[in-house]
């Protein structure tokens, strides 16, 4: 492309430099031949006056008389009645041009020069406009040298941004140049490359959100398992069962809502819902764990309190936590329902060491864990919770006080 602009900007030079080339050689052949037959007319017509007032005045017309009188670069020959011609300087040698007129005594003047005269002025006039014309296209290579690589070089740059996004660069480079409709593609490619940064961003959120949120329903769904391989009564088993086939359709509703929030986070299934129904089941997940670990798990605070959100999200957020408390904490773990103006209260609290204090409400960062975990439990927790409208907050760190709010449901009038 770079070589294809370099020639057509030539071309068109070129072409128009022969057009007015050519064009102004023939005119300025014409003025300069025309020019110089004026100045043999003018020279002719100067000495035929000189030659008329000696004869009129009786003066004698001879070369010596005539000398001064005659241009110096011409040659003149003055023919007179009766005499012989009187000739001044030299006879030019091959072409030549000249100019004659005749006197009222009958005399006759001629005027001669050298066509090389003109010749040699015509040479200059063709030289100077061929270093003109040189000068015009050795300035339009430049030009076009420096525009080629001005539309070329950004050109080069958005296919190497372009080549950056398929290779799954997606950093956008901000780079503009210039020219109007080079950068809008730039702009193009850099809102593409954000929005392709997004979408990893999101897909590897998603991945870590996954495998987190799908490992504490697996974990309880394995010790259920295992509790109705350890028992022999039929009864006991078929209650574990039926526990841990309720348990899978909550990991369903879990494997849903990923998809779900995959596809648009702003997408709710907020609804009002028993609060009590939620806190019982977790504490029936989770109560063989703590006593296998020779733990307390107990419930307290106020009871039959409805709250908006989605079932699935405040079970996993009440699993988050009361599961931090199981492998971090110490001592019984409680969870408390109470109400605080139009909202519902569920704190989970251990007595364990709790959050370090240079943590603080970091602790809902990602990556941030002050106990060689992943951080991404109470992360994932904290946007759950605030997907429903609610909120998660550390309100006590030792010991540790966890406490998710939410919508408290407006009760119907009678």
């Amino acid at each position: 492309m770079r070589r294809r602009l370099i020639n057509s900007t030539l071309a068109v030079v070129l072409i128009v430099i022969a057009v007015f080339g050519v064009s102004l050689f023939f005119v300025e052949t014409r003025t300069i031949e025309n020019s110089a037959r004026n100045r043999l007319e003018s020279e002719v017509a100067r000495v035929l006056a000189e030659v008329d007032s000696r004869l009129a005045a009786g003066e004698p017309v001879t070369e010596q008389e005539m000398r001064s009188s005659a241009p110096a670069d011409r040659f003149v020959r003055i023919e007179l009645p009766d005499s012989p011609p009187v000739l001044l300087g030299e006879p030019p040698e091959g072409d030549v041009m000249s100019a004659e007129a005749t006197g009222a005594h009958g005399e006759t003047v001629t005027v001669e020069q050298p066509r090389s005269i003109v010749s040699n002025e015509i040479g200059r006039m063709v030289t100077i406009i061929l270093v003109v014309s040189l000068l015009a296209v050795a300035a339009a290579a430049l030009l076009a040298v420096q525009q080629a690589h001005r539309v070329a070089a950004p050109l080069t740059d958005l296919a190497e941004t372009a080549e950056r996004l398929g290779s799954g660069d997606p950093r956008p480079r901000h780079r503009r140049y210039g020219v109007a409709e080079l950068d809008r593609v730039a702009d193009v490619l850099d809102a593409s490359a954000e929005r392709i940064a997004r979408m990893l961003t999101a897909e590897r959120r998603l991945a870590a959100d996954a495998s987190h949120q799908l490992r504490t329903p697996l974990t309880a769904l394995t010790m259920r398992l295992e509790e109705i391989i350890a028992t022999e009564d039929r009864d006991a088993a078929a209650e574990e069962a039926a526990i841990a086939l309720a348990q899978v359709e909550r990991l369903t509703d879990v494997v849903q809502r990923l998809l779900t929030n995959s596809r648009d986070a702003r997408l709710g299934s907020a609804v009002g819902f028993d609060l009590d129904e939620v806190v019982v089941q977790q504490m029936e997940e989770w109560r063989p764990a703590y006593r296998s670990a020779g733990r307390a798990l107990v419930r307290s605070g106020k009871s039959g309190l409805r709250a908006v959100g989605t079932p699935g999200a405040v079970s996993q957020v009440l699993a988050c936590l009361v599961e931090n408390s199981l492998m971090h904490g110490a001592g019984t773990v409680a969870l408390r329902t109470r109400t605080t103006g139009n909202q519902v209260v569920v704190e989970v609290t251990d007595n364990g060491p709790g959050v370090p204090s240079e943590l603080g409400a970091r602790v809902f960062e990602r990556t941030v864990s002050g106990r060689n975990s992943t951080g991404l439990g109470l992360a994932v927790a904290r946007d759950l919770a605030e997907a429903d409208g609610g909120r998660l907050e550390l309100l006590q760190q030792r010991p540790p006080v966890f406490a998710l709010f939410l919508s408290r449901e407006a009760e119907e009038a009678c």
